[in-house]
């Protein structure tokens, strides 16, 4: 619970609004006394008419930043107009404004006051030359500083639109490479079905019993399809003549990657848990595809003691794990930078799979390496089981 009181609240977000008019007006009266300090610093009478000069030339500091060579301009008159009536006025004011011009203006125009200022402020035996051009360097570095500091946010902010359109750039590649492997499952489901109507036609009039089985099978390959065709809509947007079609890969080769892996050299292992079951082909290769993309997230960017795969069959969703542990937790990996590897796009890629399958994904660092976790709905099934490694 915030105790901070209302106004101390508003008291501070008014300071926020108006620092540079606050740091304008402190500037302008510090300014101003230490000008009158010097004035009056060897007994001189204190009149009016100098305090008035030195208050005007004090005050006109508050405007320093919308017309500094104005103020740099009506500084010296103040400082000239009390040179003949015998006062010795500090110069403070000036050195002021010409940093002010400095800092605010561009270097052709400030080099070009610093010049006859500083010659008015040697010749009216006000001060000697190093404390101009100190004032001049001052202001000059301020501007270098803050234009250099406007060029770091300036790239920044450059790189994160750049980031972001990569992101949507490989989210878009990733859509497309799914959708096109979608197609293949449906091409194919498409092709049963047309196969088994025409031999359900054909054994129709001798044994209905078989037709009618037959159909059934249709029936469900149907709906399947029509599932699949709905993850399909809206991802292929850009059309890709290089890429090659291949058969896709299902979970029943899952345990041939993970032996791939390990003849690698990765210690790695597969576990089953629950009742293994046939599942929709878009799904199937999801889970793959996610499995994959974690193993060579691994290979190339640690040296693991162990790697686990863990493929758990529940009643409503197929549960993906992918952990790794390394003895001295040396993993350059983290759960939210895209991590790149040769096919896809890391753990942006793996997320995109499992939102397209309408499931979702976490990755994150452990204790001793990292996880990779996997929810992909399944719809109702046995999923009771006796785990078993494979």
């Amino acid at each position: 619970m915030n105790r901070t009181p209302r106004w101390a609240r508003a008291a501070y977000d008014l300071v926020v609004a108006r620092r540079s008019a606050l740091f304008d007006l402190a500037l302008a009266v510090i300014t101003t006394g230490v000008e009158l300090g010097l004035l009056f610093d060897d007994d001189t009478p204190v009149r009016v008419l100098p305090v008035v000069v030195t208050a005007l030339a004090g005050s006109a500091l508050l405007v320093r930043r919308r017309a500094p060579l104005t103020v740099l301009v009506a500084t010296c008159a103040s400082a000239a107009l009390l040179v003949p009536l015998g006062y010795s006025p500090g110069g403070a004011p000036v050195v002021v404004a010409l940093a002010s011009l400095a800092d605010l203006r561009g270097r052709r125009v400030s080099v070009a006051a610093l010049v006859p200022t500083a010659l008015f402020l040697l010749l009216a035996s006000i001060t000697s030359l190093p404390l101009p051009i100190a004032a001049w360097a001052l202001g000059s570095y301020l501007q270098t500083r803050r234009r250099y500091t406007w060029a770091l946010r300036d790239r920044a902010a450059t790189l994160e639109r750049e980031r972001e359109q990569l992101d949507q750039i490989a989210a878009q590649r990733e859509r497309t490479a799914i959708a096109r492997e979608l197609h293949d499952i449906v091409a194919h489901s498409v092709t049963v079905m047309l196969i088994g109507v025409r031999g359900a036609r054909d054994v129709l009039p001798t044994d209905p019993q078989v037709a009618a089985e037959t159909l059934a099978r249709v029936e469900a390959s149907a709906e399947q399809s029509l599932a699949e065709l709905r993850r399909i809509l809206g991802l292929l947007r850009t059309s890709d003549n290089g890429t090659q079609w291949r058969p896709q890969p299902s979970l029943d080769q899952l345990a041939e990657l993970v032996s791939g892996y390990r003849k690698a050299g990765m210690p790695v292992r597969l576990e089953l848990s629950g009742e293994a079951r046939p599942l929709p082909g878009g799904l199937e290769l999801s889970a793959y595809r996610i499995v994959e993309e974690a193993l060579t997230n691994v290979l190339r960017h640690t040296d693991p003691a162990r790697v686990t795969v863990t493929l758990d069959y529940g009643r409503t969703e197929l549960d993906v794990t992918v952990e790794d542990e390394d003895e001295d937790g040396d993993d350059t990996r983290t759960g939210t930078e895209p991590v790149l590897s040769g096919g896809g796009h890391g753990i942006p890629g793996m997320r995109e799979r499992a939102a397209v399958a309408g499931g979702s994904l976490e990755a994150r660092r452990t204790a001793r390496g990292f996880l990779v976790t996997a929810r992909l709905p399944v719809g109702n099934g046995n999923g009771n089981g006796d785990g078993n490694e494979v």
